[in-house]
C-alpha cells in the first residue's frame, strides 16, 4: 500500500524556522504533483505549497517569500523550508500527493499523510 509520512514539526518561536519532509513509500509506479497542506482548529484546511515534477511551484499569499517547497524524486519526497514563522502559521501540515500504484498505473489517487503539529508561539 502507498503511504506518506510526514515530520519536521514541532514548538518555534515567531522567527524561527522549520523543515519539514514527507516521504512517500509502497507500490510506487509515479508520482505527480505534490503539496502541502494545513489545518489549524476550527479552520478548513487550505492549500500551503504545491509542486510539478522539479520546477513550476504555488504558494499561498501569505507564505510567500517565506515558505520554500522542493522534492527529491529520486527519493519520492517533498520538503517544507518555513522561515520567519509568524503565530499565525500555527496549524498541522499535512503532505499530499497524486500517485499512480504499480497495481493500477492507469488510474492516478490522491494520499494524505496524517500530518504534523506545528506551533509558533513566544
Amino acid at each position: 500500500q502507498v503511504q506518506l509520512v510526514e515530520s519536521g514539526g514541532g514548538l518555534v518561536q515567531p522567527g524561527g524556522s522549520l523543515r519539514l519532509s514527507c516521504a512517500a513509500s509502497g507500490s510506487i509506479f509515479s508520482i505527480g504533483a505534490m503539496a502541502w497542506y494545513r489545518q489549524a482548529p476550527g479552520k478548513q484546511r487550505e492549500l500551503v505549497a504545491q509542486m510539478i515534477s522539479g520546477s513550476y511551484a504555488n504558494y499561498r499569499d501569505s507564505v510567500k517569500g517565506r515558505f520554500t517547497i522542493s522534492r527529491d524524486n529520486a527519493k519520492n519526497a517533498v520538503y517544507l523550508q518555513m522561515n520567519s514563522l509568524k503565530p499565525e502559521d500555527t496549524a498541522v501540515y499535512y503532505c499530499n500527493a497524486l500517485i499512480r500504484s504499480h497495481y493500477d498505473v492507469p488510474t492516478p489517487a490522491t494520499y494524505w499523510g496524517q500530518g504534523t503539529q506545528v506551533t509558533v508561539s513566544s
